[in-house]
């Protein structure tokens, strides 16, 4: 019972980000094309979290590891969430996007 618990408000092991990446993670930045412009991750895709709806087919496997990223973590939640409910089945929020890039390098 716990664990289902845990697992619907998302407690539990935390992934390996680092790792996710360096075996092939797509990065996705769901900041505003503005935003993602004043700094982002090298290598990652910016899809604002308004169009991600919209843009699911840039994102053609999946089954790959998804972790999603944007300013504080709020807009990267909001996305893993429309992933998950789209049938992508690896996905993590990355939080803040510099968080993130320091976590992963």
């Amino acid at each position: 019972m716990l664990s289902i618990i845990k697992k619907i408000l998302g407690i539990g092991p935390k992934a390996d980000l680092s790792q996710l990446v360096k075996e092939g993670a797509i990065i996705l930045d769901v900041r505003t094309k503005g935003e993602f412009g004043t700094g982002h991750i090298r290598g990652s895709i910016n899809i604002p979290v308004e169009q991600l709806h919209k843009n699911l087919n840039k994102l053609k496997d999946k089954k790959r590891p998804v972790i999603t990223c944007c300013e504080s973590g709020m807009r990267s939640y909001s996305a893993k969430r429309i992933l998950k409910s789209n049938g992508f089945i690896n996905v993590h929020n990355g939080g803040s996007w510099q968080s993130l890039n320091n976590k992963i390098r």
